[in-house]
């Protein structure tokens, strides 16, 4: 598959903190890519870099185009949705009113159409809870929520940061086998961060693992999923 985003020797500090030391890594087209590692590993460090939210050296190419150094809403322009660490839900607006935030870039208005229509055959709890209050919903259909809103944007990249946290099994299930449906019936690429290797490495073409701040593995995912002896060292399961 082509490659969608490049990452070259990248660093990245928090002011005088320096959290990234030298990454290399692709996300290919219509593939999902998985970072993996565990707290403080520089997971979600990684995800802000690309989306412009931290100092950053090296390079960052997003469709043969250099983003790095852009402003985070320049680089979302160009087709990078970001699903963060906490959902970035408005928890005061009604969930048709965030859905409606994840269009305010476009003014397709036949595509919106259709784009909403979808989102609510993928998150139907969604439909049911159009006028409802999004502070009033629960953790996993706010995780829904924030990942139809960005869906919307009608992204070629997107960037999910730990979906699974604090979540239900159950639910944590139900929302990995939409992300699974969502690869199969498009071709939306996705870089996940996730705790849950196992999950991750379910759905994931090709996975990396971080430790402080340095790839210390990378391979297809199948083969570290089957590789019981990393699994048992690296990956805790």
């Amino acid at each position: 598959m082509p490659t969608l985003l490049e990452v070259k020797a990248l660093h990245g500090a928090y002011g005088e903190s320096k959290v990234l030391h030298g990454l290399d890594f692709v996300v290919e087209e219509g593939g999902v890519t998985t970072l993996l590692g565990a707290n403080g590993a520089g997971k979600t460090t990684t995800l802000r870099a690309i989306s412009g939210m931290l100092k950053t050296q090296g390079e960052i190419l997003f469709a043969g185009k250099p983003i790095q150094g852009m402003k985070t809403e320049s680089i979302a322009a160009l087709g990078i949705a970001h699903v963060p660490d906490g959902r970035g839900t408005f928890m005061e607006l009604t969930v048709e009113e965030n859905l409606r935030l994840g269009t305010y870039t476009r003014n397709d208005k036949a595509g919106v159409a259709r784009d909403m229509a979808r989102m609510f055959d993928l998150f139907p709890r969604l439909k049911e809870r159009l006028f409802q209050q999004a502070g009033t919903l629960s953790g996993g259909e706010q995780q829904m929520l924030a990942i139809a809103r960005a869906m919307l944007l009608n992204p070629k990249l997107l960037l999910l940061d730990e979906p699974s946290f604090g979540l239900a099994p159950l639910i944590v299930r139900e929302i990995f086998d939409i992300l699974g449906r969502i690869v199969r019936e498009t071709k939306l690429s996705i870089l996940v961060v996730e705790q849950n290797a196992s999950l991750a490495l379910a759905i994931a073409d090709r996975a990396y693992l971080l430790e402080t701040g340095r790839f210390v593995m990378s391979g297809a995912a199948d083969d570290i999923r089957k590789d019981e002896t990393l699994r048992r060292s690296y990956l805790g399961y």
